[in-house]
Formats: C-alpha cells, structure tokens, sequence
C-alpha cells in the first residue's frame, strides 16, 4: 500500500499558523502586485472562488475583503523539513514531490503502526500535534490512487482504497480527475463517450494509442488500476528556480537586478536545504509578448552563494539585448552535486571565487531568521523605501 500526504492550504495554514489574528479569516498568498498569482489560499477564501495560480487581480476582485500577504518560502521549506522528519518516523520510503506533499511506501509498517488506515489516522495526529497544522492522506495499492484519494475528503481528509476496492473505485472516477487529462483530451475523450475512467475499458490499447499517442497506453493501465511508479526515497533533485512576474514591463537595470537578487537568496536557501551545490545558473526572460528566452553560464567550483549566484546572473543578463520590455524574470541553478563533494582547491583567489566565502553569511542569516524571523535581518537593496 501507498500514502501520499497532502498539507492543507500549505502556505496560507503556515500564515494563520503564526499570525492567530489570520485564523478563521480569508488568507491569500502571493505575488502582491496587479499582475502576481495566488501560491496558495486558505480554505476560507477558497469559498468565494480563489484558488491557486489564480491572477491576484482576480483573486482580489472575489474576495476583496481577504487578507493578502506575500510568500515566506524561508519559513515555508522549514516547516516542509520538520513535515518530512515526522514521515521518516514511519517509513524510511519517504519520497517528497513538492514543498506541502509526499509518498510513503507502507511494505513492512504494519507490525508497527497496525493496518495502513490506522498509521494514516495516526500520523495526521502526529503532524497536528507536533506542527498545528492539518494535512490530507490518501492510501491506496500505488501511487496514481493513492494521490487521487488524498483529494477527497479535503481539508484533513482521511480516504483509504482497499485493493478489494479498486474496480469500483475506478468505475465511478470523473475522468476529468485523472492526472494528465487537460481540457483538449478530456474534449477527446468526451467525444468518444467517456466520463469515467472505467469507460476506458471499453476501447482497446492499439485504439487509444491511435487517439491518444503514448498518453492512451498510460489510460489503459490507470483504467486497470496499475501503476508500476515505485514509491523512490531521495530522488535526485535536478534543478532549482524561482522567478516573478514583474509589476509592469520593463527595461530598467534596477527593476530587473532588484528582482535577481532576491531570487538568488532564494534559489541558495533552497540548495542549501536539499544539500547541493549548483554548477550551472540560468537566466529565464519572458518578454511582453509572452515569447520566452533563456541564457545559461556553467563554471567552477559549484556553489551555495547567493553572491556568486547573482554575480552570474547579472553578467547573463548584462549580455542580454533588451531590446524589448521584459514581463517576466527568473533565476534557476541546474547542474547539482552533492555539498560534501570534493572540490579542486584554488591557489590564488579571484573575482570569480571572492563570492564563495558568502556561503558562510547566508548560513548565519538564515539561522538568524530561523530563531527570530524573516523580517529581522536582509539586505538593505531588498528593503522597501
């Protein structure tokens, strides 16, 4: 059997969690100006329409009497962390595919914690307990079921699918729920009379193939209730990113510089997190258009360094014709090692090491911002006139 566990309303719950003024009201979070989108909101706001990726414009236009506060991914991977070290307790096949969820596989649980809904109804009281927060679980005989079921029964839903279960489960699932169906292939699929994916039954695999590609052979096994993808712990991070759309379009240095700054302490806390060192920084553009451009510099040694990760990315885009207003701008670091590995030493100190020894000064910042909170200590470049 497999878990997957869901947070509710992560970000928005972390808000409510240590601001108690927040609790019981509509939370949104999010980029603040007019053209950001909502990362998360709570279950209250979620009544008067808003939702995830939403444009804030919207979002504020529905519920104008939210709440509205900007993301603290700082504080948001650290309570992820505390999240995952509450899942180990209960199996070493632990598997995090975002920030707020994870796989659990259960094989070998059960003289410990009993039978997989009793370690599920016993974990949900253990992250309550330990964090004031409440999460969804879905367990199920693979993956696909179990993440669909964690969705049921939201906000601090418990839904278990019995392999007993799974034929009746899969008979009456809207296909409009199976990961992968966007609106074009559920216009397909309707087409061909399909609203469950037990319908998928009816038609053989060279006939969906034929449809569907690659994607139809995928619906014939979720249709059998198969899904081969192992439960894998530590699965190697390959990239880390963060990006924003802008305020208005712009070809201003300072607007732009301002932006990457902040992204670089944000992509280095996340390395620093997974235990990784970035070899490759990529400078993302989206230009008013919407046509979208990336530029990428690969150096040595890998680095944590907000500094050095910055410095790369501001050469790139110093490099970078702006002939046209810029919409959206992002930083990303690719080509990941492990922190501990060794490195070749360098003799003699350069421009292009003197950010190296600012590892050190992001580690103690966010130790600082840890114990006494994001708003005490950052750069003054980053702090609001």
């Amino acid at each position: 059997m497999i878990l997957h566990l869901d947070m509710d309303a992560f970000y928005a719950s972390v808000e409510q969690l240590d601001h108690p003024r927040l609790r019981g009201r509509c939370v949104i979070v999010g980029g603040l100006s007019g053209r950001g989108v909502v990362s998360a909101a709570s279950y209250e706001a979620r009544r008067f329409g808003v939702h995830s990726a939403m444009p804030m414009f919207q979002a504020r236009r529905l519920c104008p009497h939210g709440t509205f506060v900007p993301p603290r991914m700082d504080r948001y991977r650290h309570v992820s962390r505390e999240v995952l070290a509450i899942l180990h307790e209960f199996s070493p096949r632990v598997e995090p595919v975002s920030i707020d969820e994870a796989f659990l596989d259960l094989a070998g649980t059960e003289s410990l914690y009993g039978p997989p809904a009793a370690l599920a109804s016993t974990l949900k009281t253990r992250i309550r307990c330990a964090l004031q927060l409440t999460c969804s679980i879905g367990v199920a005989p693979n993956r696909f079921l179990a993440k669909i079921a964690s969705d049921f029964k939201k906000p601090d839903g418990l839904t278990v699918i019995e392999p007993s279960q799974v034929n009746a489960f899969i008979e009456g699932l809207p296909i409009a729920r199976v990961p992968g169906v966007g609106p074009k292939t559920l216009v397909k699929l309707n087409e061909l009379n399909i609203r469950f994916l037990g319908d998928i039954r009816k038609f053989s695999e060279p006939t969906l193939k034929a449809i569907f590609g690659s994607y139809g052979s995928r619906l014939c096994e979720l249709a059998g209730g198969f899904d081969p993808t192992p439960v894998t712990p530590d699965s190697a991070v390959q990239s880390v990113s963060s990006e924003c759309t802008l305020a208005e379009d712009t070809r201003e240095p300072a607007a732009l510089t301002r932006c990457l700054l902040q992204q670089a302490e944000d992509v280095a806390a996340a390395l620093r997190q997974k235990g990784v060192r970035a070899r490759t920084v990529v400078l993302k553009i989206k230009h008013a258009d919407f046509r979208l451009f990336t530029r990428r510099v690969t150096f040595a040694p890998p680095t944590q360094s907000s500094k050095a990760l910055y410095r790369h990315a501001v050469r790139l885009l110093e490099a970078y014709p702006r002939t046209q207003k810029i919409r959206l701008i992002g930083l990303g670091a690719t080509g990941l090692v492990p922190e501990d590995a060794p490195q070749q030493g360098k003799l003699f100190a350069t421009a292009e090491t003197a950010g190296e020894d600012w590892e050190t000064v992001d580690r103690t910042v966010a130790d600082i911002k840890s114990k006494f909170g994001d708003g005490l200590i950052r750069r003054a470049s980053l702090t609001e006139d």
